[in-house]
């Protein structure tokens, strides 16, 4: 891996984040009415004029769109995400409270549908046409057709009010009592694995198939090679890139499908100051969260393409 490499996929990564802060900055502006006006006409309250003008200017919205826009990228190159309107606390500072939260989520599930996805396609891909093929891929089709909120409360009705042998959500730190943190972390870390389980089981078993099917594998059995070798060095390592280039696409839609399984099981992450600042208006926390996540796609899809250079450096352009 040369660094010539690393430094253009850096660099357009920093480019791609630009255009996102962008994107985010124009989208606020082009929200129909008075950001101001809205947030004081909560509850439909009639605003006073001299209260509406007065959050205008601590906004900064009477300034030119050019100078906000300078504005904005300033503070992001500071690492100041503003301040949120409703409890007037740094957004960074909250962003940073509940974020591992999220990614503690996001990292379980992600882990235990790689533990069952990656395997389960590979035994199917070896057996073809037998019965625990034709057994997973249905039972693949019907994860990916019930919604997460759906698996979700099943888990919380089956597991914790059924069978009580899961808590039904809510959070405990690591630090403070491991045991139930690992039990209050299962259920969600479950239903987040669900569809991502499915999608690699069906990648995994699709590439496996491919690889197997072309003329250096057979060429490798012919020269005695052991199965076991050719199954790992030619077969299995060929086929995990498109396998890793789904899983990081996948892990990156995560960030924002774990909103719904947060709320379910009452885990805090981002989910809750999310919908919280949506229903407020409070901007500067919608645009900090919508920006994290953005750019932690980014960083997980770069991260991705770097560890499928390391394994087929042929991946690598010149």
């Amino acid at each position: 891996m040369s660094a010539g490499w690393l430094a253009r996929r850096i660099a357009l990564s920093l480019i791609m984040a630009w255009v996102v802060a962008t994107i985010v900055f124009l989208a606020l502006h082009m929200v129909p009415g008075d950001p101001a006006e809205l947030l004081l006409s909560t509850g439909g309250a009639v605003p006073d004029a001299t209260a509406v003008a007065e959050l205008r200017e601590k906004l900064g919205l009477e300034r030119p769109l050019l100078t906000q826009y300078a504005a904005f990228l300033g503070g992001l190159l500071r690492g100041d995400l503003g301040t949120s309107l409703v409890d007037d606390y740094p957004v960074l500072h909250e962003i940073g409270l509940r974020l591992p939260r999220t990614l503690e989520l996001i990292l379980a599930g992600t882990l235990l549908a790689i533990l069952i996805g990656v395997p389960a396609g590979v035994y199917a891909a070896l057996h073809r046409g037998g019965a625990f093929d034709r057994f997973a891929s249905g039972v693949t089709a019907l994860l990916l057709a019930v919604p997460v909120f759906v698996v979700g409360t099943l888990l919380v009705l089956l597991f914790a009010q059924t069978l009580r042998l899961m808590p039904a959500g809510g959070y405990i730190a690591l630090a403070q009592d491991p045991v139930q943190h690992l039990k209050l972390l299962t259920l969600p870390a479950i239903a987040i694995a669900k569809g991502l389980a499915a999608v690699l089981f069906r990648m995994t078993r699709s590439a496996m198939l491919d690889a197997l099917a072309n003329d250096y594998v057979r060429t490798a059995y012919a020269k005695g090679l052991a199965p076991r070798r050719v199954l790992i060095v030619h077969v299995l390592r060929n086929a995990l890139n498109p396998v890793m280039t789904v899983l990081g696409l996948h892990m990156g839609t995560l960030l924002g499908g774990t909103v719904l399984v947060e709320y379910v099981f009452n885990w805090p992450g981002l989910s809750t100051p999310l919908l919280r600042a949506v229903e407020a208006r409070d901007y500067p926390m919608v645009v900090g969260i919508v920006l994290t996540i953005s750019i932690l796609f980014l960083l997980i899809n770069l991260v991705v393409e770097l560890l499928q250079v390391l394994i087929d450096p042929r991946m690598k352009t010149a």
